[in-house]
This record gives structure tokens, sequence and C-alpha cells, in this order.
């Protein structure tokens, strides 16, 4: 089972990431959605597209843009669709 935790929570658990560049991406349906509000920031990855980001929030915490996925993946993406990877010190435990 793969956790992704920061400041002491458990943010997302799953056995079904997919690993794309080092990065766990996590089923949406298994993150959990009070630790994560949406972002306005964005990104562009030449193969992935566009990246949307939310900032992780515990315990009054805030770690801005520190989750991303990709709402409409480029076709060579497609299976992260769905998924959210984590970064900006959420720890990944695999």
């Amino acid at each position: 089972m793969v956790k992704a935790l920061w400041n002491g929570k458990v943010i997302a658990e799953s056995n079904r990431t997919e690993v794309v560049e080092g990065n766990h991406y996590f089923p949406i349906e298994d993150v959990r959605k009070d630790f994560i509000e949406p972002s306005d920031h964005k990104s562009s990855c030449p193969w992935k597209g566009v990246a949307q980001y939310y900032s992780v929030v515990v315990d009054g915490e805030r770690n801005r843009d520190a989750a991303w996925y990709y709402a409409d993946p480029k076709p060579a993406a497609k299976n992260i669709a769905g998924r959210v990877a984590f970064w900006k010190g959420v720890k990944v435990e695999p």
C-alpha cells in the first residue's frame, strides 16, 4: 500500500498508483478530499499536457500547490487521468 503523508496525516493511500517519472499518481478516490483544496496554479508538460494543482491543508497549515493532476492529459499520459501526485515535502512511502 502506497501512502502520501504530510504534517503527520495520511493524505492518500492506495495499492493502485501509477508511477510516471518516479512519481506515484493516486486515484482521486483514494485521496482524502478534506486535506486538499483547489489552487489556481497551472503548469505545462510537453507530453502530459496542462497540470492543475491542489494545496494540501492539514490542521490549519497549508502546503501550497503540493499536489497536481492532469484533468485532460495528452494521449501518451492517458494512464494518469483522474490521478493525483504529490511533492513539496509530502512524503510518499511505497
